[in-house]
């Protein structure tokens, strides 16, 4: 037994010293991925690691080992060979830098997490427990889902190898940048030991341990405890100030966001780890004296001067990293001098010279980021960060003329071609009445404060564009103004300075121009709106001669989307008209104006023209603590967002006031600086007495922008009440229903939905009369998931959080599936529980043929999925075989997203593989094609072979997305 026991020490002290041997000489690293090709999910994977060059073990090691394992993160693992350091001595003393490069091809769409350990962490660090017998471990994540697009993972610039002082701040900044133009953001973690496993006894930097005098002024300045951070944005790392000498190891992963449908979407992260070793030493750090933040338009050439300084006098050395500067960047940024050497700071501070010449493929949505660092050649070299963020805007487009069509009341807009041919868009904005207004440095596209509506997008192309107002002709009376944005592609985005305004003599006046929809009395059967107008004071009187007769249509909702409904049943000729017996307090409504006149060619009455739609003015409030919020909005042809007359008027009175009692001015609103809301208190007003009932009433003042139409026109919301701290939920739900639902039959029997590329859906539910919610009803929030357990989330319908309709249709949808839950919101913003859920799902459809005949002539030369590929987008490589084979028509596929194909010979060896990829790329199609060939390119001989399709389908059960096809074809030749 003793004998037994001295083999096990002498066992464990072999095994302890070649661990100790092997782990003396990693400081740091990352692992970094390229997508070779993005038609394909092969990548380009390199683990770097920063290694102690007097070190004699290698980075990896033996097969036989099995210990320095690169994981792809897919199920295969390989050991990285032993990898020879080469030695950097311009990074600083004794570093080197070793690293390994390989290809793994991944067999679908996901996120993998790419990872590499080996046990050589360096003994004695002061931060972690047993850090000899702690295994080195990095991570990088990678998404390959197509729906993301192509990517890579962020580049890092800076080697993690800098040193630092006791009492004096460190910093680092890994100088990273995206090359597909994705944003970063930067954060701490714990180092990592394995998989999902951290460091044993980790302690951040900054701890209390590690310092032995008064911790709490132990930061560089001594008048406050020391602080380990890293900035979010810029990616530096402060550690203000280190305390015991030693060695230290942390942690901190770089992480990629892409806006996806308006969503910022996480896709990746890069893991860097790292070591840091504080010495005692008697040096300050330098400092740098960098530009401000700065917005350039493209095409402009930026020349700036960087200053160093250095306390105690050191030569100092200033470097820049950053994007700009790659080999295959698109012309980049140079410096001087470079490369960067010492430099004296006395009698005048160092200098580095940036210039760049910046073009329209730099244009981007976010600023490119250059870190400064600048190092001493004190004992340590002790260095300091700053970082530069540097915008590159498009150029503001440029008007060539507007030409009006009077007789249509279209615009036709004219400009110049575009000087950016990378631009992938033009935004048409217009807005009623002009609108002075100068951008801001940096400030691009077009803030909704100004009163612009986006009209139209187009190619980049373009020079022209037809205002029509989506057919209804412009309204009579108005001045209208436009502006045009560029917008840049996709992943690096990226938008123009607005264009100058452009404004157009008003429409001509030919006929009436409603001029007020204005609330007279709030009630729910007794409401009344008055509406006025001014006659045609432009028109043709000999083609119309005068007197004129006028019809009012009213509608329900801001647009007059609902059936249109005449408030007399005769013609006036006056031009007020009262609305009586309406239900404003809940309901919305809009108006228009018909006129009524003879013409030259006959004498008889007639209706000859309409003035444009205009609603009524709707409030609302929503219940905060001790607050309310009101909010009012109305859709009008005049502008309620004016320069000249910007001021709105609130109303408040106590509960019981009416139009004409108990309702003083409170307020007034410059809806120009703060839109139109108000919360009640301000800023400097006591708070409100809760469950006291307030009642409000808003007066806007708008214009036509036309000389000849007096203004401000004003107009008066309906009265409205609420209560503050109201917080009881209403407890009533409706009961929604989906309109107009086919079976899948009828579905599948009707050919034109193999081509429909938008689809909607209408969902409906009666208007709640509970008792204890009637007349407590502000309007009804929709709800909307895309599967059946997914996450409901509130929709926007005409951008409100809420509608008062019954009625929502969904439109726009890329397919049927969706669900939808209703809930109810008091006038307080109370809502109600959700309503019990409705889907719609589709009908899917893929199937396959059992023979194809790739001999040239034309007919079933590709093994293709039913289809019908007109209007897709897609060609089909033998559009013959709809000749004949009918049934390719007849059964369309259809709601599939993704198909992942399988073909074996009739000893089970697999013999093709085909994965189609969503989105643009037409040569991974779902329709599969095959032309009979192998993997390899090589023509297979005719025969039976066997398939398996997985096929994603599109539908609301999650569980059933997949399904698997399998059958059998007869290859002919």
């Amino acid at each position: 037994m003793t004998m037994f026991r001295f083999l096990i020490a002498i066992t464990l002290l072999v095994l302890s010293s070649s661990i100790i041997a092997q782990a003396t000489h990693l400081r740091a690293g990352e692992i970094t991925v390229v997508r070779k090709s993005c038609a394909g999910l092969t990548f380009i994977i390199t683990v770097t690691v920063y290694t102690d060059s007097e070190s004699t073990v290698p980075f990896g090691g033996r097969q036989s080992d099995g210990l320095d394992v690169l994981d792809f993160g897919d199920g295969i693992r390989i050991i990285i060979p032993e990898t020879p350091s080469v030695a950097k001595p311009e990074l600083g003393a004794n570093i080197a830098v070793a690293s390994f490069t390989t290809e793994h091809t991944y067999g679908g769409s996901g996120r993998y997490l790419i990872s590499y350990k080996e046990p050589n962490r360096n003994g004695g660090v002061l931060n972690m427990v047993n850090s000899i017998l702690t295994t080195f471990y990095i991570e990088t994540e990678i998404n390959t889902d197509a729906f993301y697009g192509c990517n890579n993972s962020p580049k890092l610039l800076i080697a993690p190898v800098d040193k630092g002082c006791t009492g004096v701040a460190f910093q680092h900044n890994p100088g990273a940048f995206d090359p597909d133009g994705d944003s970063l953001s930067y954060e701490m973690v714990i180092p990592f030991r394995d998989r999902n496993t951290v460091v044993t006894g980790y302690r951040d930097p900054n701890n209390s341990g590690f310092y032995t005098g008064n911790f709490d002024t132990a930061n560089e300045n001594q008048n406050g405890p020391p602080t380990f951070s890293i900035n979010p944005i810029t990616g530096t790392i402060t550690w203000d100030a280190p305390g015991i000498r030693g060695e230290y190891n942390i942690a901190f992963n770089i992480v990629e966001w892409r806006e996806i449908a308006g969503q910022w979407v996480e896709i990746g992260y890069v893991r860097r780890d790292m070591q840091i070793i504080i010495d005692e030493c008697d040096n300050e750090r330098p400092d740098l004296i960098i530009p401000n933040d700065t917005c350039v338009v493209a095409g402009t050439t930026l020349n700036v001067t960087i200053f160093g300084i250095d306390i105690d006098n050191n030569n100092v050395k200033i470097e820049a990293f950053s994007e700009l500067f790659g080999d295959t960047f698109i012309s980049p940024a140079k410096v001087s001098p470079n490369p960067a050497v010492f430099q004296s700071v006395v009698p005048d501070p160092a200098e580095l010279t940036f210039e760049w010449e910046t073009v329209c493929e730099h244009v981007k949505d976010q600023p490119y980021q250059v870190v400064f660092k600048i190092t001493d050649n004190g004992q340590p070299n002790l260095v300091t960060f700053k970082t530069w963020f540097v915008k590159v805007v498009g150029p503001a487009p440029e008007w060539n003329l507007a030409t009006v069509d009077f007789a249509k009341r279209h615009v036709k807009l004219d400009w110049d071609e575009y000087t950016c041919k990378n631009a992938s868009s033009i935004q048409v904005w217009r807005r009623v009445d002009s609108f002075a207004y100068t951008p801001a440095n940096c400030e691009t596209g077009l803030s909704p404060g100004l009163g612009y509506e986006m009209i139209a997008l187009v190619p980049a192309s373009s020079i022209t564009y037809t205002d029509t107002n989506g057919g209804l002709g412009l309204a009579v009376g108005a001045e209208y103004c436009y502006r045009l944005v560029a917008l840049f592609p996709l992943p690096r985005g990226g938008e123009s300075y607005m264009s100058e305004e452009l404004c157009i003599a008003p429409i001509l006046a030919d006929a009436p121009v409603i001029t007020h929809v204005t609330v007279e009395k709030t009630g729910e059967s007794d409401g009344q709106i008055r509406v006025s107008w001014r006659k045609p004071f432009e028109i043709d009187p000999v083609q119309f001669p005068p007197p004129y007769q006028y019809k009012v249509w009213r509608s329900e909702g801001f647009t007059g989307a609902k059936p249109w409904v005449a408030i007399s049943s005769g013609t006036i000729s006056d031009t007020t008209a009262i609305d009586n017996a309406i239900n404003t307090l809940d309901k919305i409504y809009s108006y228009h104006v018909e006129l009524y006149s003879a013409t030259i060619n006959n004498p008889a009455i007639a209706p000859v023209d309409t003035s444009a739609t205009a609603s009524m003015v709707r409030l609302d409030v929503q219940s905060g603590d001790q607050r309310l919020d009101l909010s009012w909005q109305a859709f009008t042809p005049w502008s309620n967002l004016s320069q000249n007359f910007p001021l709105h008027d609130v109303y408040r009175g106590a509960e019981g006031s009416t139009e004409t009692a108990g309702l003083v001015l409170y307020q007034q609103v410059n809806v120009s600086v703060n839109g139109f809301i108000f919360s009640d208190p301000g800023e400097t007003a006591p708070p409100l007495v809760e469950d006291e009932v307030y009642c409000y009433r808003v007066m806007t003042r708008g214009t036509y922008g036309n000389p000849a139409i007096d203004e401000p026109l004003e107009n008066y919301s309906q009265i409205i009440c609420a209560q503050a701290a109201d917080e009881e939920p209403p407890v009533c739900v409706p009961s929604p229903v989906l309109a107009d639902i086919r079976s899948c039959e009828e579905f599948f029997a009707d050919q034109s939905t193999c081509n429909i590329n938008t689809f909607s859906n209408e969902v409906r539910w009666n208007r709640v009369t509970t008792t204890e919610c009637e007349g407590d009803v502000l309007g009804y929030r929709v709800y909307v998931a895309n599967e059946i357990n997914g996450e409901f989330q509130p929709i926007l319908i005409n951008g409100q959080t809420f509608t008062r309709d019954t009625v929502f249709v969904d439109n726009n949808l890329t397919s049927f599936a969706r669900c939808y839950k209703i809930s109810v919101v008091d006038r307080s913003g109370n809502e109600s529980e959700l309503s019990e859920s409705i889907c719609n799902d589709n009908c899917p459809y893929y199937e396959l043929p059992n023979v194809f005949t790739p001999n040239g002539d034309g007919c079933n030369d590709f093994f293709s999925a039913y289809s019908n590929r007109e209007g897709t987008g897609e060609e089909s490589p033998n559009p013959s075989s709809l000749n004949c084979q009918p049934a390719y028509k007849e059964r369309c596929a259809r709601f599939v997203e993704k198909v992942l194909f399988r073909v074996y010979n009739r000893w089970g060896v697999e013999v093709y593989t085909y994965e189609s990829v969503l989105g643009d790329d037409v040569d991974k199609t779902i329709y599969i094609d095959w032309d009979g060939r192998d993997n390899s390119g090589t023509l297979l001989n005719s025969g039976v072979y066997y398939y398996a399709a997985d096929v994603t389908f599109n539908v609301i059960n999650p569980d059933n997305r997949v399904q698997t096809i399998k059958g059998w074809v007869h290859l002919i030749r």
